[in-house]
């Protein structure tokens, strides 16, 4: 019964997300306050920048990856499927979506299997929710889920937010941060925390980096809210209330490098190749993405290439046009930080000016 309404679950996730507007309404993602100083002499040749980048050891043609998206229910096999045939063709990351469904009913391993099947060289991430650390889940499951797609890491993703807005939600979070420190102790592959929509704070990114974690994906307000889903499923008040309630993801992606110096995945309303520039600028060795590529994942592959290409040749671009030869050149090149991004980072005691003053590779 248990693994029936969690497979209902993961379908109704898909289905709200590419058939309601489950956005961020009333706040962004930050990234208009991040502004780029354009060089008029550049001083670098577009065709010769190098846009690979390694993270936790694997090398990546761009610094993108396919956020966890779905898994867990049929209509997920195409999509991750498709995702996972682009990501190797250009050399990305990809996560897959949580994978208790598969923990629950073996059937279902599928839904998942096929991602590695379909990209057998890509960084691939495992899933899996921090609160079922705290209700019977262990490092038994937490193997089995890595296995089940042969992953290069693994992420506990943490939700209160939608735990608290989902009427069938698991809100005994207590003990959680100390689950996560014997994972990241017992196993041989990398554990990565991600936040599901509401952003992680410098707080507990200091607690998670002490907990042995390798990275942190901050996930961000700013792109889909999980209380509209859980308001889409039904649960209009809760859902209208905490519709957009989190931390920006420019402010989380700042809090947090500034704070751990850890590896950071920017994601969270990242929509442009100009929003992955400024993440990385702003010190994330990753930007993630997720809404729109199911938005082309379902449709098909060469769909989902073309706008992964699309992504990759904007941020070529703005390389370009502030006179970055490479990657590790974006994160020394000036930026101004502006509007509330800048008001929230200066009242939490953070160093903005530094972003300013700096000079170019």
């Amino acid at each position: 019964m248990a693994a029936e309404k969690t497979e209902k679950r993961k379908a109704e996730h898909i289905r709200i997300c590419l058939e309601e507007k489950a956005q961020a309404r009333k706040v962004t993602a930050g990234f208009e306050n991040i502004k780029f100083v354009h060089r008029a002499l550049p001083e670098v040749d577009r065709e010769s920048i190098n846009l690979s980048t390694s993270f936790l050891g694997k090398t990546f043609s761009a610094p993108l990856m396919v956020g966890a998206m779905t898994g867990g229910t049929e209509e997920a096999i195409e999509i991750n499927q498709n995702i996972a045939i682009v990501c190797e063709k250009l050399g990305l990351g990809m996560g897959v979506g949580s994978q208790r469904a598969a923990v629950e009913n073996y059937v279902l391993e599928k839904t998942y299997t096929v991602a590695r099947k379909a990209a057998p060289k890509t960084f691939l991430i495992a899933n899996i929710g921090g609160v079922q650390l705290v209700h019977g889940y262990g490092i038994k499951e937490v193997k089995r889920v890595i296995d089940m797609i042969d992953a290069d890491a693994v992420a506990i993703h943490l939700n209160a937010l939608q735990e608290a807005v989902q009427p069938e939600g698991q809100t005994r979070f207590k003990g959680v941060l100390a689950k996560i420190g014997e994972i990241a102790g017992e196993l041989d592959r990398p554990v990565i925390v991600k936040e599901t929509g509401a952003g992680i704070c410098a707080e507990d990114a200091k607690a998670l980096k002490d907990a042995g974690v390798k990275a942190i994906d901050v996930g961000g307000v700013g792109g889909t809210s999980f209380a509209a889903v859980e308001y889409f499923r039904g649960e209009k008040q809760l859902g209208e209330a905490f519709w957009d309630w989190g931390i920006p993801t420019t402010v989380s992606v700042v809090e947090t490098v500034q704070s751990t110096k850890l590896p950071v995945i920017a994601s969270g309303g990242v929509r442009s190749g100009a929003s992955i520039a400024k993440a990385l600028a702003l010190g994330a060795s990753l930007a993630g993405i997720v809404q729109p590529v199911l938005e082309t994942a379902v449709r098909g592959s060469r769909e989902t290439e073309q706008f992964l290409s699309g992504l990759i040749d904007e941020l070529k671009n703005v390389l370009f046009l502030v006179g970055a030869e490479n990657v590790a050149c974006l994160a020394k090149v000036p930026l101004f930080i502006c509007g509330e991004t800048a008001e929230w980072l200066k009242v939490r005691g953070f160093n903005i000016e530094s972003y300013s003053c700096r000079g170019v590779c």
